[in-house]
C-alpha cells in the first residue's frame, strides 16, 4: 500500500550577520501540507461506493472509490432523509458521477448522479462484489490515486455480472491490486537462484521477496513453477493452476492484511466458490 512519508527538514545553520544596506533575501517558498495539496473542489469524478454508515441522524459517511483521486471519505448530508435525493444513488456497485467540496480528508458530499451501463450483481456475484469492496476498503490508502485498478474494478464488476467463473475472475483481481498497491512479487523469477522460474519446479512465494524453492520444513502454500507462470500471463485454463493459485492468493492477501479477517471471505469459501 503507498503511503506519503514524512518530509524529513534539515536543520537550517545559524543565521550569518546581516548588512542593513543590503535588500531582503527572498523567502524560501513553504512547502504544500499534505491538506493543502487536497483539493478543494471536484466535479463529476468516476465514481463506486464501497462502504457507507450513518452519521448522526440524517446523514450518512461513504467510503467512494473513484477513478482519479482513489478512496476518499464524505459525509453525504441528509442522505438518509425520506426524500432526499442522494437516498436512491448511494448505492453499490452501481457507477456514480460525483461531486465533493473540503480540504480534509473528510470531505463534503455535493452531488453523486447515477451513470448507468452496468448490470446488477445477483446471488453468488454479488457476494463477490462485496469481497472486492471489502479488500479495496482495506488494501488502499485514502487519497492514494489507481486509476488503472479502478478500470480492471469496473471490467471486474462486468465480468462478474456477466456470470463470468468467478474463482478466475478474483484471482485477477487479487494479483492487480497486490501490483497496484506495489506489494506484488515478480512471480517468474526465483530469489535465490536469480534465475527463470521453471515449470516443473516447486516453490514457496515469500510474501516480501518472490518464489523460491521449497523445502521440507515450508508452511507456506507449495506451488508448481507452472502455476507462477501461468498467473503472470492471467491464464487459469489448467485446473491445477485455479486450485494452488486460489491458495497462494488466500495466503498472500492474508499477509499484506497483517491478520486482519475478511468476513465476505469466509461466507465464499463456505460456500465453496473461492
Amino acid at each position: 500500500m503507498s503511503t506519503t512519508p514524512d518530509a524529513t527538514l534539515d536543520t537550517p545553520p545559524a543565521a550569518a550577520p546581516v548588512d542593513a544596506g543590503a535588500p531582503a533575501a527572498p523567502k524560501r517558498p513553504r512547502a504544500p501540507s499534505r491538506e493543502r495539496t487536497i483539493g478543494t473542489k471536484v466535479a463529476g469524478q468516476p465514481a463506486f461506493v464501497l462502504h457507507s454508515y450513518p452519521y448522526k441522524e440524517t446523514s450518512l459517511i461513504i467510503d467512494l472509490f473513484t477513478r482519479d483521486f482513489g478512496r476518499v471519505a464524505l459525509i453525504a448530508k441528509g442522505a438518509k432523509r425520506p426524500h432526499s435525493q442522494l437516498r436512491g444513488v448511494l448505492q453499490t456497485f452501481q457507477p456514480l458521477s460525483s461531486s465533493w467540496v473540503g480540504k480534509s480528508e473528510l470531505r463534503t458530499l455535493t452531488d453523486a448522479e447515477w451513470v448507468g451501463g452496468m448490470l446488477p450483481l445477483e446471488k453468488t456475484a454479488l457476494l463477490c462484489g462485496f469481497y472486492l469492496n471489502e479488500l479495496l476498503v482495506k488494501l488502499l490508502a485514502r487519497d492514494d490515486a489507481h486509476p488503472a485498478l479502478f478500470d480492471h474494478y469496473v471490467s471486474t464488476l462486468n465480468q462478474l455480472a456477466h456470470n463470468e467463473p468467478a474463482p478466475i475472475v478474483l484471482r485477477k483481481f487479487e494479483r492487480a491490486l497486490l501490483k497496484e498497491t506495489g506489494v506484488a512479487a515478480d512471480l517468474t523469477r526465483c530469489v535465490e537462484t536469480r534465475r527463470a522460474v521453471q515449470s516443473e519446479v516447486l516453490y514457496v512465494v515469500d510474501p516480501e521477496r518472490g518464489p523460491r524453492p521449497e523445502r521440507a520444513s515450508d508452511s507456506w502454500p507449495r506451488v508448481a513453477g507452472k502455476t507462477l507462470l501461468d498467473m503472470e500471463r492471467e491464464n487459469y485454463d489448467d485446473v491445477a493452476t485455479q486450485v494452488q493459485s486460489k491458495q497462494l492468493m488466500r495466503f498472500l492477501v492474508a499477509h499484506h492484511l497483517n491478520g486482519a479477517p475478511l468476513n465476505t471471505r469466509q461466507i465464499l469459501i463456505d460456500l465453496s466458490q473461492l
